[in-house]
């Protein structure tokens, strides 16, 4: 199909085509209108001024007789663009005026002709020309009809130069709508061609692709904002997925042969002791790789938003302090301490399984590496309300993250090397990280005390829009 077939075929063209189709029906109706109600008010006026012109004439009639009347009539006669005065006899015979002939008939009614009538005026030539005219015929006393008229060449012409100019007017603005309609139509095909070759690069696999932003702020760019942040959230699912495969092959396999191991000395063992030590421990490794894939599914089921409409308001202070209160008791055994600094009546909304699953994350992982700590083993639970934002905080006084590793240790089954000694999946930051996203709210990483030896870290989660 030719470009100009694909230009019609677009939105955006009809759209205007259609907006000039009414634009013309209005302006032609606007034409004829102006028009009209100019030629209306041209007769309107002729009318009065001849109305004046007869009350005159029947004035100096009145006072004078007829050598009155003929005199007014015939000086006013000879004034350039004079009006028409005629004086007929009883049978339509004209007698005395400035016209050579009259349309039969004009003499047998008296009052206002009932339409237009044509005329014959003399020229300075002696040439006789056929007009136009409207008139008022009066009788006088002895039977004579006077007619008083006026030609209406003028307002004609009056109504042909007005609906003229009219017409170009509308016939410019037409052929400017012409030209903006098919340099809009041009504009928006361009666009959606290049809206096109990129959506065909996605198609083909490349996800780093983006539909073009020109920055008008108009229907399609808000289209194609929409569209990248839709692509670009499928792409960071893409790449977890991606990770999420590489990491499986990578940490799982270690846990598998030992469950393998495991049951294979089970097996060989003729000790009941032994073997079910054995058992156990491979109970205790299965029990670690179905708390692992459960962390996976979670994750997915977050990321994806399948339980965002599970939000509602919740008490933030009071899943803290629960959280506070029931890892207290295993911070103790790990030779720590967990104090929690509690604002309270703060509640965001959420969902209260999800946030308390998140902050049960961030203490775990507070007491297992905060227990390196050589000096202050204290762990400290924190919430507050900062500026416009909702703020919960986990420090602990381990070794902490260095900075340029933290956007790495919120990656799925990332572990630093220091800690790959330590139980855990490396999911725990991931899990927090999504479901702060599913909040509204970001995952945020610090040290406790910057600039010592171990400035330990602070996890914090912030949440937007809460409310007290």
């Amino acid at each position: 199909m030719s470009r100009i077939g694909v230009l019609f075929k677009s939105t955006a063209v009809r759209l205007s085509a259609l907006y000039i189709v009414l634009f013309a029906l209005c302006a032609a109706f606007l034409v004829f209108y102006v028009t009209a109600l100019s030629e209306r008010l041209l007769n309107q006026q002729t009318r009065d001024s001849l109305q004046q012109e007869v009350a005159d004439i029947e004035r100096a009639y009145g006072n004078g007789g007829m050598n009155q009347m003929l005199k007014i009539m015939e000086r006013r006669a000879r004034q350039p663009g004079a009006n028409l005065y005629v004086i007929a006899g009883p049978n339509g015979e004209i007698l005395a005026g400035n016209v050579g002939s009259l349309q039969p008939g004009i003499f047998d009614k008296e009052g206002w002709t009932d339409f237009p009538f044509l005329y014959e005026r003399y020229s300075e030539t002696g040439d006789a020309k056929k007009h136009i005219a409207t008139a008022h015929v009066f009788i006088l006393d002895n039977g004579l009809r006077v007619l008083v008229g006026r030609d209406l060449g003028e307002p004609a012409k009056f109504r042909l130069l007005v609906r003229k100019a009219l017409m170009v007017a509308l016939a410019i603005m037409g052929f400017g709508a012409l030209i903006i309609w098919f340099a809009i139509g041009r504009n928006a095909l361009k666009r959606i061609d290049r809206m096109s070759a990129a959506s065909t690069k996605i198609m083909a696999g490349d996800l780093s692709q983006r539909l073009p932003v020109v920055g008008s702020g108009d229907e399609f760019d808000r289209l194609s904002q929409s569209l990248n942040d839709m692509l670009g959230r499928i792409e960071r699912l893409n790449e977890g997925l991606r990770q999420v495969s590489d990491n499986i092959a990578h940490d799982l396999k270690t846990p598998l042969t030992r469950l393998r191991n495991k049951a294979t000395d089970a097996l060989a063992e003729d000790n009941d002791g032994a073997r079910r030590a054995a058992l156990e421990g491979i109970i205790a490794e299965s029990d670690q790789l179905i708390r692992t894939f459960n962390a996976l599914l979670m994750i997915s089921r977050v990321e994806a938003g399948s339980i965002a409409a599970e939000l509602s308001d919740v008490d933030l202070s009071a899943i803290a302090a629960d959280a506070a209160e029931l890892y207290e008791p295993v911070a103790e055994e790990a030779g720590q301490k967990l104090a929690a600094e509690i604002a309270p009546g703060l509640s965001v909304r959420g969902n209260r399984e999800l946030i308390g699953q998140a902050i049960s994350n961030l203490v775990d992982n507070a007491i297992k590496y905060g227990a390196e700590s050589d000096g202050d083993g204290t762990i400290t639970l924190t919430v507050a309300k900062t500026g416009g934002e909702l703020r919960l905080s986990v420090s602990d006084h381990g070794p902490g993250v260095p900075a340029e590793k933290r956007a790495d240790v919120v990656k799925r089954f990332m572990r630093l090397d220091e800690s790959r000694s330590k139980p855990g999946t490396g999911l725990g930051l991931s899990l927090v990280e999504a479901i702060m996203a599913l909040h509204g709210g970001r995952l945020e990483l610090s040290d406790t005390e910057p600039g010592k030896e171990q400035p330990g870290l602070t996890a914090t989660m912030v949440f937007p829009g809460q409310k007290a």
